[in-house]
């Protein structure tokens, strides 16, 4: 497995700004060469998603994004994310119906492993070419065409089980 942990929210040993600065360079480019309008919107979505280090929900962005007098509605940053989420530069974490940042380059319908922790919250993304190959055959065999393979793995990340080893020990 090829671990990505710069990127993700959540992951330990990054911090929430380098990620997001990370993020927002990688979308500048990245917009810049697929000649994609990289609105104001847009930007102030993915900067809360990259800013806050923890998946987020579209209402919880709205109201982070809003100001007195000014609210941003729900359904803007619905249209956002889709933006985001169809161009790579964000992930929906279907699980937490929320949205991680992501700050690398990995083929254009890759198969993604988040592996999330049910202690503090924080996720790794990961791809793994065998589990990919395997959904391929999978789905082959079936006559399905995936629009996406994104696999969410809950459980207690190896921060977390060493303070639970420490605490016992």
């Amino acid at each position: 497995m090829h671990e990505h942990g710069s990127g993700c929210a959540g992951h330990h040993g990054h911090d929430a700004a380098d990620v997001a600065e990370e993020v927002m360079a990688r979308a500048e480019r990245l917009c810049r060469e697929r000649d994609l309008q990289f609105t104001r919107l847009r930007r102030d979505v993915l900067h809360a998603v990259a800013a806050e280090g923890r998946p987020l929900g579209a209402y919880d962005i709205a109201e982070r994004m809003s100001q007195p007098g000014r609210r941003v509605a729900p359904v803007s940053v619905y249209r956002a994310l889709d933006f985001l989420t169809e161009n790579g530069l964000v992930h929906r974490i279907a699980s937490r119906n929320a949205f991680v940042p992501c700050a690398h380059d990995h083929g254009d319908g890759a198969g993604l492993v988040f592996m999330i922790c049910r202690s503090c919250g924080g996720i790794d993304e990961t791809t793994s070419p065998e589990i990919e190959r395997q959904i391929d055959r999978t789905v082959a065999q079936s006559g399905f065409r995936p629009a996406s393979r994104i696999l969410e793995v809950e459980g207690e990340c190896g921060a977390c089980l060493g303070r639970q080893a420490e605490s016992l020990g």
